[in-house]
């Protein structure tokens, strides 16, 4: 049974839903329960972290593992990357960046620190600069980063001197917000950590 549901990766992701849900209940029936809003808030940032663990986990994995190793790759093995496996990282991806800002923005909201992080405020300019890395970061893997692998994988039509400057470019995105997430995620958790 159990290698029946860790085969199909739904019933696996379904299995980790439960027994997450089996323990916030355990955990809402043990501790002291502190309502609705506070159940409401841990859920956004729960999303919020989820998306943001693919997101950046996918980022990572393209700088570290796919680029470095495309050139170790025979060329009859490279349409399988090119066409099976990157089209899909690239789409959880980029819908990942989209969660990871969508919540964000809601749990900043939430959490009453929305326009205090966006004008730097006192006591919120450490979450403000994240969220500002967070959104020039987004904003790469929409604007630059997918519309050149779109390019770069023959998703879309495209001659090879396009196709090579677009990958090139894509890579350089990529590497950028590789760059910027390391300040980005010690802004997001000094602020939690030592400024909450």
């Amino acid at each position: 049974m159990i290698e029946n549901i860790l085969k199909d990766l739904r019933y696996a992701v379904a299995t980790g839903i439960v027994l997450a849900i089996i323990l916030v209940l355990l955990i809402g029936n043990i501790g002291e329960y502190q309502g609705f809003s506070a159940f409401w808030s841990w859920l956004l940032r729960w999303c919020h972290v989820v998306a943001g663990i693919m997101w950046i986990g996918l980022l990572y994995y393209f700088n570290f593992v796919q680029i470095p190793n495309m050139g170790n790759i025979p060329d009859e093995q490279k349409p399988a990357i090119g066409k099976v496996i990157a089209p899909a990282a690239l789409w959880w991806f980029r819908w990942a960046a989209m969660a990871t800002i969508v919540f964000g923005i809601i749990l900043a909201h939430d959490q009453g620190y929305l326009l205090e992080a966006i004008l730097l405020s006192e006591g919120y300019w450490a979450i403000g600069i994240g969220m500002y890395l967070g959104t020039i970061m987004f904003l790469n893997v929409w604007l630059v980063i997918w519309p050149n692998q779109q390019r770069a994988l023959g998703l879309v039509e495209a001659d090879a001197e396009t196709k090579a400057s677009s990958a090139k470019m894509a890579m350089l995105f990529s590497r950028t917000n590789t760059v910027l997430s390391i300040p980005m995620l010690v802004s997001m958790t000094v602020h939690q950590n030592l400024f909450a």
